[in-house]
């Protein structure tokens, strides 16, 4: 989906607005973010190395996820998260990789502190018929209770990129995937001009969602964190 504008989200904590280039800073000052670290202090969880890992798209970049990933969660349960929010549609395959060299494959098994404790950064490809991409970055680290009993928290998110409807440039939040498929264009569409769209080969348009497999396969959505 074509923006020119830098991309925001969402902080999971505080609800702000930040730029996607500022979110890590934020993250790491966020007032409400350090009240939920000292929360956990005072539970029974143990400390451990807690990782803040960049998840992104590997095309225009403008899906992104902040995540803070236990240090021995493994890469299936990385997998599983984003299939859950992001890219699930069929029950594709989907492997980890170290850069964008698919033959060298990562162990579903192997933990997320022996992946990343050479800052390396990792390639996940959902699908290998019409493939969703993602590049995955380590950002920081540190060491303290787990915020949450799941293995990863959600930090902070891209708030969806703005669409404009074909017809009428208003807020789109339909996309037609035969003007997708047949046309080659984003064929986006509003509330009002959805009703008399003339396209239905493939479908009626489905919802937008927040999502980069959006369009793609039968993805429909909903594009919500598993927890």
């Amino acid at each position: 989906m074509p923006v020119k504008k830098q991309s925001k989200g969402v902080c999971a904590y505080c609800e702000q607005e930040i730029s996607k280039g500022g979110m890590s800073k934020h993250l790491a000052a966020c007032t409400e973010r350090k009240k939920f670290t000292e929360e956990s202090q005072t539970g029974k969880a143990a400390s451990e190395m807690l990782y803040h890992l960049r998840v992104q798209d590997a095309g225009p970049r403008l899906f992104w996820l902040d995540l803070e990933v236990r240090g021995q969660a493994d890469l299936e349960d990385l997998d599983h998260y984003l299939r859950s929010i992001w890219l699930e549609c069929c029950g594709h395959m989907s492997q980890f990789s170290f850069g964008r060299w698919i033959e060298d494959e990562i162990s579903m098994k192997r933990k997320i502190a022996q992946v990343f404790q050479s800052g390396a950064e990792l390639r996940h490809i959902y699908d290998f018929g019409s493939s969703t991409e993602t590049s995955i970055k380590l950002v920081a680290t540190r060491k303290g209770a787990p915020t949450t009993s799941h293995p990863i928290a959600l930090m902070a998110r891209n708030k969806p990129p703005e669409a404009k409807c074909i017809e009428c440039d208003e807020t789109a939040m339909w996309l037609c995937n035969e003007c997708l498929i047949e046309d080659n264009r984003w064929g986006t569409l509003c509330d009002e001009h959805v009703e008399d769209h003339p396209h239905d080969e493939y479908g009626e348009p489905i919802q937008i969602v927040n999502s980069p497999r959006m369009g793609v396969c039968g993805y429909e959505g909903p594009a919500e964190p598993p927890y």
